[in-house]
């Protein structure tokens, strides 16, 4: 089917993008005492956010409770039209209630409400009409509101749908500061995939550790130093003192480099040669954090210690360990 001669596709396209962008960009300028006030709501909150919303609000409101629940805040949908049927079992006095509507007029919400009010949960509304009825029921409003829809007719669900998403993420980001949700947090709530692997492979589980760690005490001659290193085939040896706290490393590169500087190399001693205080990573860090800092720091290992430990080395890991695992940045 041949394109209309007179349809530009990337003009629409473009409009569509910077008006759905200006809509978002106009909603920091208009968040502020209500939006802290439903963060707060949300934060003191003991049992679980209920978001609810009817039709393209509806599978916001989907987004939204799988954004909270997979950053710390315990979330679910209930479907308005469910929830007048049965599902309002789900709410509990302890949750909170967080309802959508681009109109405020939702009858599903609305016939919600007078329910919700007895069970005594508090309601917080992003909407897209602050002075609707379902407005003015809430404890809480949200101005959503945009100036038209993306859509040339100005029906289609579309910079609206947008600017509530864009207010959910801001809420469950926020929620997520407060809580000082970790890396290790969001870990624990995504063990599936390759995400899961990212977010849970520890150091520990990937280093070289007993016999396969490499390790020279600091008064080591070079050359049994080099045999080491070649035994190990890890390109590189720790040096530590008569107590066993690690004090430096020997690379590969640095035998290169003394050898040039130094023919007589071989007549030295670990400690004449060695880089001191090498870099270290806790055990119980994640792999990918090891990773971060090798990148960050242009190198390939690190000496893993104990976790509350920063002198007796217990592993080594490599790059190419956690780069095998699948882990990436």
């Amino acid at each position: 089917m041949d394109k209309p001669a007179d349809k530009d596709i990337l003009r629409v396209a473009k409009g569509v993008l910077l008006q759905e962008s200006e809509a978002v960009a106009t909603l920091a300028d208009r968040i502020g005492d209500e939006f802290e006030k439903a963060v707060e709501k949300l934060f003191s909150c003991d049992g679980r956010v209920v978001v609810s919303g009817m039709g393209k609000s509806g599978q916001i409101s989907r987004k939204i409770a799988a954004t909270l629940a997979s950053t710390g805040t315990p979330a679910l949908y209930i479907h308005p039209s469910e929830g007048l049927h049965g599902d309002l079992g789900m709410l509990g006095p302890a949750d909170v209630l967080l309802v959508l509507s681009n109109s405020g007029e939702t009858e599903d919400i609305l016939r919600m409400l007078p329910t919700v009010e007895v069970m005594k949960v508090p309601v917080i509304a992003l909407l897209g009409r602050v002075d609707s009825r379902i407005g003015r029921k809430a404890d809480i409003v949200l101005d959503a509101s945009v100036e038209r829809e993306a859509c040339p007719m100005d029906l289609a669900p579309t910079t609206s749908t947008t600017a509530a998403l864009a207010l959910g993420d801001a809420l469950a980001m926020a929620l997520l500061e407060l809580r000082d949700f970790a890396i290790e947090d969001y870990a624990l709530l995504h063990p599936g995939g390759s995400l899961g692997k990212r977010l849970l492979t520890t150091v520990a589980s990937l280093m070289h550790d007993g016999d396969r760690l490499p390790l020279v005490r600091e008064d080591e001659q070079m050359h049994q130093v080099i045999l080491l290193i070649s035994e190990k085939g890890l390109g590189i040896t720790g040096v530590v003192n008569p107590e066993g706290s690690l004090i430096g490393a020997i690379t590969d590169g640095d035998l290169r480099r003394g050898l040039e500087a130094n023919p007589e190399l071989l007549n030295l001693k670990a400690r004449d040669v060695m880089t001191p205080s090498p870099k270290r990573i806790q055990s119980d860090s994640l792999a990918v954090t090891a990773l971060a800092q090798m990148e960050d720091h242009a190198i390939t290992s690190l000496f893993v210690m104990r976790s509350g430990d920063d002198i007796q080395p217990e592993g080594l890991i490599h790059i190419h360990d956690i780069l095998r695992s699948g882990i990436h940045r």
